[in-house]
């Protein structure tokens, strides 16, 4: 029996644009579709030509793709106009895309209401459109919008206008469940009326949105009848709720034996593509998103990580690999000996079972952890703290002090520049005193931030020491108060990410601090980065001399700021 196969058809850049908050550059879609072309998709919704300058721009713009048919999205012919002479629907079939998206109602108090006409001239709108999208391109796929409301509200009316727009040369017939309220059990019955119709899976597409949570579900329903085209976006974006999320489906068709196109190979790209769209839209990514999500192949609990580490499938559906993620076992509270083997083994470390010190490292942690290191989240700061309690840490640095403040500047702006007057605003500063080696560090530098200042402070003084820090830098910053208990003060909880090559490769690494004070939070986490960096990179370090703490007053054995001299 030959494989089922499903087409992909990508909307992240029409209907994924539609998302509240969500604004698209020409630049963030042209670089979108090269993502999509080279991860393999099939299809790729550019967008609607004439409804907005980006677009317009995106269609004279895009070069040709490896493998994805670029697509043109637009609409029936209005009321009153013939196909032939609508403006709209010209200015979508004028551009160099191969294919056209076409959508039309089929819902009778939409053809009645919204579009003030009757359902006779609709059919002819769609008749109409369908021939001439056909005579000028290549393919032409046929949106059917509410299709599922329509047909519980009238199914021959909605047949009608499948038949309409299949005798026009359509040849794609994809039914939309617009507003997101249909159910699983709905679309097995519709979809196969449909099919009991006379129509053929090879011939017919799927468009869910998520405003029950049924996106993918509905999706999933329609193919397994034998729908081909498979409409969605990456990461789920939409209007309203949103859309099927391809960057689940697409893995799940591989689960199922179903050839979406999507090689193996391709398919270890999943990850980077899912998390290359919160980057393009400077967003955090969802950590909980299934097979990508950063959570996802995360086992707290010390009886999972103690049979994850025997044997994956106990506690995986797949390989975390197959995706492009990875496996984490954190320390926590509900973790043990097992999950800290198995992170001691990830990190090349050494260290028998038997090991006295173990005891006192899992009863160190748990202590940590109930201060408010959340090592689950800060993978990077777990492993500095594992090496300098175990063996193979190096000290690069101490840093003895660090000030902030605000100080105020001109700061010139537009509706000022014709007078040649500036307004005062506020920079902050930050200086740092550092020991790298026998020399005494002390630098100064603005950001846009106290954290950037901190940083930027850093990185003056150590890149001439350490020139591979230039190569990494911060991409987010989250800052967390913890709940104080009665009669204590609050905790701050400071996580930075970070990004840099290691071995050739993009890295993204966590690190954590914590303390009353939010600067003395944020300086543990960004050093802990520094030092993370510095030792995967395997660079060498230039040992800093602690009788310069003691000429600061400053003991090598305890710095306040978390230099990795101590184990917190």
């Amino acid at each position: 029996m030959p494989m089922q196969r499903v087409t992909l058809f990508d909307t992240t850049l029409r209907d994924g644009a539609q998302t509240s908050g969500v604004d698209f550059s020409p630049g963030d879609k042209l670089r979108l579709a090269a993502l999509l072309d080279d991860f393999g998709l099939h299809y790729i919704e550019g967008g609607w030509p004439g409804a907005n300058d980006t677009d317009n721009i995106f269609f004279t713009e895009v070069p040709a793709f490896k493998k994805a048919k670029l697509t043109a999205f637009g609409m029936t012919r209005r009321v009153g106009k013939s196909a032939s002479n609508d403006e709209g629907l010209s200015m979508v079939l004028d551009t160099s895309a191969p294919v056209v998206c076409l959508v039309g109602k089929t819902w009778g108090p939409h053809i009645t209401t919204a579009l003030n006409t009757t359902v006779e001239e609709n059919l002819r709108a769609i008749r109409e459109s369908v021939a001439r999208a056909k005579s000028m391109k290549s393919e032409v796929v046929y949106d059917l919008e509410h299709f599922f409301d329509a047909y519980k509200h009238d199914p021959d009316y909605a047949l009608a206008c499948m038949r309409a727009a299949k005798g026009a040369g359509a040849d794609w017939l994809v039914m939309c469940d617009t507003n997101g309220g249909t159910f699983p059990h709905e679309v097995r019955d519709i979809v196969g009326a449909v099919m009991n119709a006379g129509f053929s899976g090879g011939e017919l597409g799927i468009h869910t949105h998520d405003d029950m949570s049924c996106a993918v579900a509905n999706t999933l329903e329609a193919v397994r009848l034998g729908v081909e085209m498979v409409q969605g976006t990456l990461n789920g974006l939409g209007e309203r709720c949103g859309n099927a999320n391809l960057i689940t489906l697409i893995p799940m068709f591989a689960k199922m034996g179903i050839d979406c196109g999507i090689s193996p190979e391709k398919m270890r790209d999943l990850t980077a593509l899912s998390r290359a769209l919160d980057d393009i839209l400077d967003r955090s990514s969802d950590d909980s998103a299934p097979y990508v999500g950063a959570r996802a192949f995360t086992h707290k609990g010390g009886l999972h990580g103690s049979a994850v580490a025997k044997a994956p499938s106990l506690y995986e559906h797949t390989r975390p690999e197959s995706v492009g993620n990875r496996r984490i076992l954190p320390m926590s509270d509900q973790g043990g000996l097992a999950n800290l083997m198995a992170r001691l083994e990830d990190y090349g470390m050494a260290v028998r079972r038997d090991d006295p010190r173990l005891g006192s490292v899992v009863e160190r942690i748990k202590m940590l952890e109930a201060e408010g290191y959340a090592y689950d989240r800060a993978d990077a700061s777990f492993e500095l703290l594992l090496r300098h309690m175990l063996g193979g840490y190096e000290h690069y640095f101490y840093a003895l002090n660090v000030n902030t403040n605000t100080k105020m500047q001109p700061i010139v702006n537009e509706a000022r520049r014709e007078f040649g007057r500036a307004s005062m605003g506020s920079v902050p500063e930050a200086s740092v005193k550092l020991i790298v080696g026998n020399e005494r560090l002390m630098h100064a530098a603005e950001g846009v931030g106290p954290v950037d200042a901190i940083d930027a402070a850093m990185r003056k003084a150590l890149i001439p020491y350490y020139p591979v820090l230039a190569n990494m830098t911060l991409s987010d910053f989250k800052v967390r108060i913890i709940k104080p208990r009665e009669g204590t003060a609050a905790t701050t909880v400071v996580r930075i990410e970070s990004t840099g090559p290691v071995a050739g490769k993009t890295c993204t690494w966590s690190t954590i601090g914590v303390s009353h004070n939010v600067i003395d939070a944020a300086l543990e986490a960004l050093i802990d980065s520094h030092l993370w960096y510095l030792h995967k990179t395997g660079t060498p370090a230039i040992v800093p001399n602690p009788a310069l703490c003691k000429d600061e007053g400053v003991s090598s054995k305890r710095s306040p700021f978390a230099t990795g001299t101590q184990p917190r």
